[in-house]
């Protein structure tokens, strides 16, 4: 098989609706054993033992934010992966897509930052990584 480049995996997300990209999702979270909601939980820990090595942790960023700017064109596909991404509800959800630039995510790994971003953007939003 041949390996797919990072823009050819994003282009193939944008041609999925928002149902098969679901499925996606759950099969990829069933196949190695992860959730969406799992860096979330454990990113508090590193943050609460990143104080007893503070050396560490000014050498290396381990906790990033993941700040929406603009929601742009597509704000209800914006919502629904906000939704996705946050234990939101519906209008909290909306209210903070409206209310953009706000923080979607804090203290999450890089990894966790990134796949949110290209979530994000994939639904149309305009998104940084802190």
């Amino acid at each position: 098989m041949a390996k797919l480049s990072t823009d050819e995996l994003l282009d193939a997300f944008k041609e999925m609706t928002l149902i098969e990209l679901s499925e996606f999702v759950k099969q990829f979270e069933d196949t190695f054993g992860v959730t969406a909601a799992a860096p979330v939980a454990v990113a508090a820990a590193p943050a609460a033992g990143g104080a007893a090595g503070g050396a560490d942790a000014a050498e290396e960023k381990s906790d990033f934010e993941v700040v929406l700017e603009a929601a742009g064109d597509k704000k209800i596909n914006v919502i629904k992966e906000v939704r996705a991404l946050t234990s939101l509800g519906l209008k909290e959800a909306k209210d903070l897509v409206e209310a953009a630039p706000k923080t979607i995510l804090e203290s999450v790994d890089k990894a966790a930052a990134d796949k949110a971003k290209e979530a994000l953007e994939a639904a149309g939003a305009t998104v940084t990584v802190k």
